[in-house]
């Protein structure tokens, strides 16, 4: 077990490695793609976004189709829809990324990159995300809109789903579906000479492909039927003992959490802590090479302030989400999960409405 756990951690860390370098590279960001389009109509860096999303989608259900994995050993496929927890959490983290200047994985880049903003931001992201997972906003959490949920009677991704309801072979639907949503986003992204640009090809595929990667490390190499200690189905080297894939809200405070409690024997690394620690090498590797690697600190008060109200948002948010642009966004829209469109679409709504309440206080300031 231990050798098989060192394997899945160093091949999730190789892969975030890449996912790091190609996001520096090519400047991928949800946030700045939703800031361009309502700010500028430019919808280039979205179409990168949804590219990779796409991609995501039909590496994974083809996964499903073959049978190496399967959505509901993820948490994002369980039976329960925390649709409520999804749509406030969600609005949070959209609003909070805008006012920090980027999500939980542009934060990385950006430390990666020499920005000392985002050194703050991952810091009380981190304290704010655990304090969302265990603490006194997990109380909070738990006792308001975690209650308020639909339990189906099967798991909660569109090929169980359908498949329950109409007696269709679920490796069939994982195969056609993952193909018509993700093959209609990758065309749609490609459709426009924007969307077929160098970088927009690198961070679409390279970034999609880097999930799958992870999800296979995960769901496939690192599966185990029969744990030794258990006897029980495991997940090796994972926080949530179920089978992932990258996301950078609760990982963040797991690795604060392994960093603080390094001599405490009981805290072991984890593909969430190796994937931040691989984000923010593949960044500093490409911000080096480029030189573009640059100190950045806070221009006055209120820039510190709009990061730190930011990086709280999105820890408690993102949590409360169960993710964030990446681990909602492309983990958890790869498992075509109800929740994760919800999800998806309260993040959005809320970077908007952050970017229209910018726009606002300039107008009236001016």
């Amino acid at each position: 077990m231990k050798a098989l756990a060192m394997l899945v951690l160093w091949a999730t860390f190789g892969l975030s490695v890449v996912f790091g370098a190609i996001t520096q590279r090519t400047h991928f960001c949800t946030m700045g793609a939703v800031s361009d389009i309502v700010n500028m109509g430019d919808w280039a860096r979205m179409r990168m976004w949804l590219m990779a999303m796409g991609v995501a989608m039909i590496g994974f259900n083809t996964m499903v189709a073959l049978g190496w994995l399967d959505a509901g050993k993820s948490i994002y496929g369980g039976p329960r829809v925390l649709w409520l927890s999804a749509l406030v959490g969600g609005a949070m983290f959209g609003f909070g990324m805008v006012l920090a200047s980027g999500c939980g994985s542009k934060t990385l880049v950006r430390v990666g990159g020499g920005n000392l903003k985002s050194l703050v931001v991952f810091i009380v992201l981190g304290v704010s995300a655990f304090a969302t997972l265990k603490g006194i906003s997990a109380v909070a959490r738990v006792e308001t809109v975690d209650r308020v949920a639909v339990t189906l009677a099967t798991g909660q991704d569109l090929p169980t789903l359908i498949a329950a309801g109409t007696g269709l072979a679920k490796p069939m639907l994982a195969a056609a579906l993952g193909l018509l949503l993700g093959g209609g986003l990758v065309g749609w992204a490609l459709a426009r000479e924007e969307g077929r640009s160098g970088d927009n090809l690198l961070a679409g595929f390279g970034v999609g492909v880097v999930i799958v990667g992870v999800w296979w490390v995960s769901g496939r190499l690192g599966h185990v039927m029969e744990d030794p200690n258990t006897l029980q189905e495991a997940f090796v080297a994972t926080n949530s003992q179920r089978m992932e894939s990258l996301s950078f809200v609760a990982p963040v405070a797991y690795t604060l959490d392994w960093l603080m409690f390094f001599s405490d024997k009981s805290k072991l690394l984890s593909v969430g802590i190796v994937s931040v620690v691989g984000v923010v090498v593949g960044s500093a590797a490409v911000a080096l090479a480029s030189k573009s690697f640059r100190w950045e600190g806070f221009r006055d008060a209120q820039d510190t302030a709009n990061h730190l109200i930011g990086a709280v948002l999105m820890g408690v948010g993102g949590v409360t989400a169960l993710g964030c642009t990446i681990g909602q966004g492309l983990s958890g829209m790869s498992t075509l999960s109800l929740t994760s469109f919800v999800a998806v679409a309260a993040i959005i709504a809320g970077a908007v409405a952050a970017l229209r309440w910018q726009i606002w206080r300039i107008e009236r300031a001016a």
